[in-house]
């Protein structure tokens, strides 16, 4: 019961003990209910944590318990037309570097250069590698490492952080240089390339992808399923035993229609020249052989190209990260006899008119001399070719005009890019009154007919072209090339040329080789088997630096050239040879006579191969391994640092420059040394650039696949 007590001034109220008994249950039941529902939502998210987050929470346990990481897949082998591998898997032990786990990146070079003996320049090499990777990108530190090194380096990883050594597969290449710019080469993943695809494999330690050639063009083909390998590990990240593997899939392999003999062989022969061999069967196009040297080793490529390398190969003026089959363009010199005289049969000449030739002929104001100043007398059309005598085709040129030169040309496969696995592919000029003035805005002239009907002026092919034109003479047939050997034979139906006229013209270039002709040193040294063929000389520069043959520098020099078939009487192979500045076709036709001799008798001309090479100081492999450690002696880690895209840009590129004016020079050079009647280089040349360099395109669009 409530009352009031008065205490003087002060009035206090009394509070009975049931007041104060239920004041105190209200209050019990509020902070009651407050943790009741804190029970409650402890309870759920508990539940929820358990039930609804289970997987979850699982697998990051797992994860602190077990390394999961990807096993990067075995390429797919490249095999030839016969099952021989061209690239291959070698099992290795290799060594990587994640950036971003190391914690003393200096004692970690340091230890990594100790162990696995890595001279200066590679530890430079390493530097530069690791400067330019991202965090998360492995740094591939060095491949084929031997047991005891790897094993030493396993014990020490608790003080390595960031170092993976691991067993895997490397890429091999046999032949290495001989296979460089047809097969390309593999290599790490750069950022770019990761931000386009956003594939964890990229990332993964030893993972490497296709950077030119078929490697690159069947980068999905060849690349296969990465496996994965669970393991379990501390919480240090020491393995403490392993759980599961999954095997990788390895990628399917592709095969060409290339003979990897013959194109080793082939590699070889160029020797010390820089130059280029293709050669196509008959039958169905097939290309089994398209070497160009000198080159690079797609092995070392492989295991990133470095400062010392770079500079070997960046300085070489004999430009070996140029594809010279498909980018390199060269005038096509008396090469374009053939089928010149083809036109001039369709156009109605007679092949036994005669021109006499003196030694030149005047064409307007000028005289567009031959190369046999005495000249050859009285001139007929098979003479015209086994003799490459300039002054009846300037004649007969005139008498028919530049159009049906160009019709035949591209008939027969000039101008074309055709639709080979490659990069890129360089497609040259042939040109025509329309082409010029497109071009130049200019009208076609007399001598322009002039220069062309000898292969000079603008006309630019490719040794490719020059090989198509050749199976197509040889075979009567419009022969489509073909590289891969599981695609289909394109058709090949016969070519709007009669046979009369292709006869005569087939039998000059038997002249050629077997007769009075200008390659009499091309006959093969084979009972029963003849050789077809055409020289060509090309001219690089004015003559008014000099006559472009031996005694002058190199890289001045004209280019030499060789088409040729065999047998005479059942063609099955063409083959075309082009090298650069080897003072003319007496460079070209000693290699065509080789290659085509190794096709009808291997041992003979291994024989004769094996004798260059003891002159030249070793293999191909050889002689680019000793320049290598002669650059390292003299440069070790001080050579300048090569940038990851102009490699890249570097390898098979070429330039996108427009086709070069004519030099007016109404004078002929000498023939080359060697030859009875090298091929004529004419008046009005086309300049080239002092030193071999990524060959010029013209701006007229290319003509794509199958020529018509």
């Amino acid at each position: 019961m409530l009352g009031w007590k008065r205490r003087g001034p002060r009035i206090e109220q009394r509070v009975s003990s049931g007041e104060l008994r239920n004041r105190f249950d209200r209050r019990s039941f509020v902070i009651g209910s407050i943790q009741g529902g804190v029970g409650v939502l402890l309870a759920v998210r508990m539940a929820y944590l358990a039930v609804a987050e289970n997987e979850k929470y699982e697998l990051a346990s797992e994860s602190n318990r077990v390394d999961l990481t990807l096993i990067p897949p075995r390429r797919g082998w490249i095999l030839d037309r016969n099952g021989i591998p061209m690239a291959s898997n070698r099992a290795d032990f290799r060594v990587d570097l994640v950036p971003e786990r190391v914690i003393d990146k200096e004692r970690t070079l340091s230890t990594l250069g100790e162990i696995l003996e890595l001279t200066p320049a590679a530890i430079t090499d390493l530097r530069d590698k690791l400067d330019g990777a991202r965090g998360f990108r492995p740094v591939e530190v060095a491949t084929g490492v031997d047991w005891e090194q790897f094993a030493a380096l396993s014990v020490r990883l608790p003080d390595l952080p960031g170092v993976v050594p691991q067993r895997g597969f490397t890429r091999y290449y046999p032949t290495g240089p001989s296979v460089g710019h047809l097969l390309g080469y593999v290599g790490t993943v750069s950022a770019e390339e990761y931000e386009q695809e956003k594939n964890p494999l990229l990332i993964t330690p030893g993972f490497k992808i296709g950077k030119d050639g078929v490697e690159k063009y069947f980068e999905k083909r060849l690349r296969g399923e990465p496996g994965a390998r669970r393991a379990e590990v501390t919480a240090n990240g020491k393995i403490v035993r392993d759980l599961e593997t999954k095997e990788d899939v390895q990628g399917d392999p592709v095969k060409l229609t290339i003979n990897a003999k013959l194109q080793d062989y082939a590699a070889r022969r160029i020797g010390l020249e820089s130059g280029s061999v293709v050669v196509m069967d008959l039958e169905k196009g097939d290309l089994l052989c398209m070497a160009s040297m000198p080159s690079f080793d797609p092995n070392s490529f492989s295991d990133g190209i470095g400062r010392v390398e770079w500079k070997m190969l960046s300085e070489d003026d004999h430009v070996p990260l140029r594809n010279k089959v498909l980018s390199g363009l060269y005038p096509p010199g008396s090469t374009v006899k053939p089928f010149v005289s083809l036109a001039l049969l369709k156009a109605g000449i007679d092949p036994d008119e005669s021109v006499f030739c003196g030694g030149g002929l005047r064409v307007g104001n000028r005289v567009f001399g031959c190369w046999n100043r005495r000249g050859h007398g009285t001139v007929n059309m098979a003479k015209g070719i086994y003799q490459s005598c300039d002054v009846y085709f300037y004649a007969m040129a005139q008498r028919v005009g530049m159009q049906p030169i160009a019709d035949m040309a591209r008939k027969l496969g000039l101008g074309w890019k055709y639709p080979l696995p490659v990069a890129s592919q360089s497609y040259g000029t042939v040109p025509d009154p329309a082409w010029k003035k497109r071009k130049y805005d200019s009208e076609w002239q007399t001598y322009d007919t002039v220069n062309a009907t000898i292969g000079q002026g603008y006309f630019l092919v490719n040794p490719l072209q020059q090989a198509v034109m050749t199976s197509r003479i040889a075979s009567g047939r419009r022969l489509q090339p073909r590289l891969v050997a599981t695609d289909p034979a394109l058709p090949a139906p016969h070519l709007d040329i009669s046979d009369e006229h292709l006869q005569i013209v087939r039998h000059a270039m038997w002249e050629v080789v077997n007769g009075a002709g200008t390659a009499g040193r091309a006959k093969l040294p084979l009972e029963g088997i003849e050789l077809s063929g055409k020289t060509g000389t090309a001219q690089v520069v004015s003559l008014a630096y000099g006559r472009g043959g031996k005694g002058v520098p190199w890289k001045y020099r004209d280019h030499g050239h060789f088409i040729s078939f065999a047998p005479y009487d059942n063609p099955k192979y063409a083959c075309a040879v082009a090298i650069e500045h080897g003072a003319g076709s007496s460079s070209a036709y000693p290699v065509a006579r080789d290659v085509m001799t190794y096709l009808f008798d291997p041992q003979k001309a291994v024989e004769v191969l094996h004798t260059y090479e003891a002159e030249w100081g070793g293999t191909a492999q050889e002689r680019l391994a000793r320049k290598y450690q002669a650059y390292e002696n003299a440069y070790g880690g001080a050579a300048p640092k090569p940038a990851e895209s102009v490699i890249e840009n570097a390898v098979d590129n070429p330039a996108d420059t427009p086709a070069p004016r004519p030099i007016n020079n109404a004078d002929a050079p000498r023939p080359a040394e060697g030859d009875t009647a090298a091929s004529a280089v004419t008046a009005n040349a086309p300049a080239a650039t002092p030193s071999p360099a990524p060959a010029p395109a013209p701006a007229d669009a290319p003509r794509q696949g199958p020529a018509q």
